[in-house]
């Protein structure tokens, strides 16, 4: 697996284990459809997030908050909506649309083992970082 792929998972488990520390429950990771995917959706009594996490491990092509472009938004935003439709006991509940970023403090393009464990990272959580408007 390439260290890209690696870290990319690590990030996505890493945000979760997170969320699951604010109180929110794992429902699906890697939601796939025609539209898109989505990362992760938690749950929360009667609220759900849909959330896209961003890593990056350099700011050479910009921080990891800067990367959620429009049309990223509008895919997930559709791949919600598919979802409601396949889970109709999901469809009173409140929805939002989260973004995690984890912006890596040090290169890891040379590293040669994927143990991601002691890399010293930034997390941000962006509620409702985007709407259906």
């Amino acid at each position: 697996m390439k260290n890209s792929n690696a870290f990319g998972i690590w990030a996505e488990q890493l945000a979760q284990r997170y969320l699951q520390q604010q109180g929110f429950t794992l429902l699906v990771q890697g939601y796939c459809c025609r539209y898109g995917e989505i990362d992760l959706i938690m749950v929360n009594a009667e609220q759900l997030i849909f959330v896209e996490v961003k890593a990056r491990a350099s700011t050479t092509f910009g921080e990891a908050s800067e990367s959620i472009s429009l049309n990223k938004q509008r895919k997930v935003i559709r791949t919600a909506e598919h979802f409601l439709l396949e889970h109709a006991e999901y469809q009173n509940f409140s929805c939002r649309f989260d973004v995690i970023c984890i912006q890596a403090q040090q290169q890891i393009a040379k590293m040669l083992q994927q143990d991601f464990s002691q890399l010293t990272y930034d997390l941000d959580w962006i509620e409702a970082a985007f709407t259906l408007d």
